[in-house]
């Protein structure tokens, strides 16, 4: 057989040689394969078979008999001296079982062959024709080959239809040879330099590399000594190695004796070295701890420096300076406590999680305790921006201007966060939006006198801050869910971070629209010019979910009813407000009084801003109305004519809509966090 360029083969057949080392050569492959289709049916098909019998050549047990399939059994038989049979399974039912990287039995199977094998033959078969297993193996194959070169690919071998070419190409077979046909030892001249002669069971004898040699032991000048110094994983030596002859030696440094071949092996010839060691290990570890500190020093002194630097970035960028200006101009520097970092977060917990109560809009407040006991709410804002700041710094000057038994107290500050930070009097009973609407009625304590001291409370504060303070602030904002109550049910008004400060010569300021929809003065919204009336528009609202304990938007209205100033305004008008009055409220307060409050809220959600009272006049009509009295006959009759009217109103089911008792709403903020719907920069 000729070909270019030359290739050896073994005699006169086809078996190519790749390649020769000392007693064993690598022969080209021969694999047996079947392929099925999707019925069932053999597509393609080739039987395995190689003969060494007329050659001195035997198969080396360096070979593994290997089947590839989900559902093939192999058959390999010897047919010279040797009766052998043997065989291997391939099974599997689905890809996801069959490994990667290594033949284990799934999909792949592998098994030895016995020692003088001369010629082989593979028989394949399948079970069912790879009907189960078709989408991801449709041939099964068998071959012998070298285990050391041989790899199974997981799933891509099952599904490659041209793996044999894959294996014939990468995979050979190792076969041994002999010397001497039925000759021994005896006879052997061809054994060179550090080798020695070996009979074969099976007839003839081989030369073979003494142990610490390697090479071909029948050229000249036959096998070479290995360097076992060099191969560092197969040898062990914890000293000095030595290379020999075959061998080599493992010697302990200079100044210890032992077995260096043995771990810990060597030790120290010094009588006294016990000592020195002991010393030197001392002052090792002395010195470490030294430079560890001074590098830990230096690292710690570095890191106050940046964080000393970063909270003054953060001084100014909250507007420090500005505040600090504006509070001196106003004489209140003193009026306002500045917090350092440290303080705060000691008092949080670090911002602890478990110390939030409120979120909102602007950001969150948390619950904190200050080393002198005194527990303070701290309100963080979540984002930094310069509106952000603008309305830290606002909100900071406004309430140190304002002193009233119903505003929130300010207790002071902290610029050094990355965030602007404020700390307020702790209010510890809720809102008044979660009194109103945390169960059907109210809570047990809001009974008709307490809603009208409430109303008069929260009146008063803001006709404070309309006409008595320094210099007028419209809230911008009212709301129940910004009406806070303590312990003693006493009214706190809160957030100021979108308030504004009115000049003197000044009755309205223009703005970007901001405020919480529901309570939102529709003159303002659609004009932009603020005034005190749109916080009189607001506070109507509220006085409307006092009275009526409804929600100021509602889905379970009508679409025209939705909002509740319409819903109000339409009832006044169709002489049916009682049907939406709480029934607490029909029950406790007289008709002359609900029906008083109820022309206050009309008059105070009038679309135009110059037909609504003042904050002062709301507040002192809701003062009278609670020190109203009348003569005991006159109460009595009012009293029974309330009882009749409410009898009249069950009996007749004249409720238009229905009273549904509302899920708890948590706390929406502590000092003023609220959800703004409208919202922008203010004008500078």
């Amino acid at each position: 057989m000729t070909s270019n360029p030359p290739k050896l083969f073994i005699g006169t057949g086809n078996i190519e040689i790749y390649n020769i080392s000392g007693p064993e050569m690598k022969i080209s492959n021969s694999i047996a394969y079947t392929c099925y289709n999707e019925s069932g049916n053999v597509t393609s098909d080739l039987i395995a078979w190689t003969n060494l019998e007329t050659t001195p050549f035997t198969f080396s047990q360096k070979n593994k008999f290997t089947v590839i399939g989900c559902d093939d059994a192999a058959f390999i038989t010897g047919n010279n001296r040797l009766d052998y049979t043997s065989g291997c399974l391939g099974l599997c039912s689905k890809a996801a079982d069959v490994p990667n990287g290594y033949c284990s039995g799934n999909g792949c199977c592998q098994t030895s062959i016995p020692n003088g094998l001369k010629f082989y033959n593979v028989s394949l078969v399948s079970f069912e024709n790879h009907a189960r297993v078709m989408s991801f193996n449709p041939c099964g194959f068998a071959f012998l080959g070298e285990e050391e070169s041989f790899r199974f690919g997981g799933v891509p071998d099952l599904s490659n239809m041209e793996l044999d070419l894959k294996i014939d190409n990468s995979l050979p077979i190792v076969v041994d040879w002999v010397i001497g046909g039925s000759g021994n030892c005896t006879q052997a001249t061809e054994c060179k330099g550090n080798s020695f002669c070996k009979n074969e069971e099976t007839g003839g004898y081989r030369c073979i590399c003494n142990e610490g040699y390697e090479g071909n032991p029948y050229l000249d000048p036959g096998c070479e000594d290995i360097n076992e110094c060099k191969d560092k994983n197969n040898i062990r030596c914890y000293g000095i190695c030595i290379n020999t002859p075959g061998s080599y030696n493992c010697t302990c440094l200079p100044g210890y004796s032992g077995d260096g071949k043995v771990k810990d092996g060597c030790r120290s010839d010094a009588k006294d070295s016990k000592f020195p060691a002991v010393v030197f290990s001392v002052a090792l570890v002395v010195g470490l701890l030294a430079l560890l500190s001074g590098i830990t020093g230096i690292f710690l002194g570095i890191r106050k420096r940046k964080l000393i630097k970063l909270r003054e970035k953060f001084f100014e960028q909250n507007g420090g300076v500005f505040m600090k200006q504006k509070l001196k101009a106003a004489g209140a520097s003193e009026a306002v406590t500045m917090f350092s970092t440290e303080q705060l977060r000691k008092a949080t917990d670090n911002y602890s999680e478990e110390r939030i109560v409120g979120r909102g809009g602007y950001g969150v407040v948390y619950k904190g305790f200050l080393p002198d006991k005194r527990v303070v709410a701290i309100k963080k804002s979540k984002v930094v921006d310069g509106s952000q700041s603008e309305q830290f710094i606002n909100e900071v000057l406004i309430l140190t201007q304002v002193i009233h038994r119903n505003v929130v107290k300010l207790l002071g500050c902290c610029l050094e966060e990355e965030v602007p930070v404020l700390v307020y009097e702790f209010i510890s009973n809720n809102t008044l939006f979660y009194h109103i609407h945390h169960k059907s009625g109210g809570m047990s304590w809001l009974s008709w006198e307490n809603r009208l001291r409430v109303a008069a409370e929260a009146a008063s504060a803001l006709a404070y801050l309309h006409s008595q303070a320094t210099m007028p602030i419209i809230h911008r904002d009212v709301k129940s869910a910004n009406i806070l109550l303590d312990e003693n049910y006493t009214t706190k008004i809160s957030d100021f971070g979108a308030s504004r400060l009115v000049p003197l010569d000044h009755d309205q300021v223009t703005t970007l629209v901001q405020g919480t929809l529901g309570y939102l003065d529709p003159e303002y919204f659609h004009t932009s010019q603020l005034t005190d009336k749109s916080d009189v528009y607001s506070f109507g609202m509220v006085l409307a979910e006092l009275i009526t304990g409804k929600k100021p938007l509602c889905e379970s209205r009508t679409n025209e009813d939705k909002n509740l100033a319409t819903y109000f305004i339409k009832s006044m008008k169709e002489n049916r407000f009682f049907q939406i009055i709480e029934p607490r409220v029909l029950s406790e307060g007289t008709l002359d009084q609900i029906q008083a409050v109820a022309e206050l809220i009309k008059r105070c959600l009038d679309l135009l801003g110059e037909n609504r009272p003042t904050m002062k006049e709301v507040a002192m009509e809701l003062e009278g109305l609670r020190k109203f009295t009348t003569h005991p006959w006159v109460q009595k009759q009012t009293s029974e004519e309330s009882r009749s009217l409410i009898l009249e109103v069950e009996q007749s089911d004249l409720y238009g809509v229905p009273l549904i008792p509302y899920s708890t709403n948590e706390w929406e903020s502590y000092s003023g966090i609220t959800e703004m719907t409208f919202q922008g920069n203010e004008p500078r």
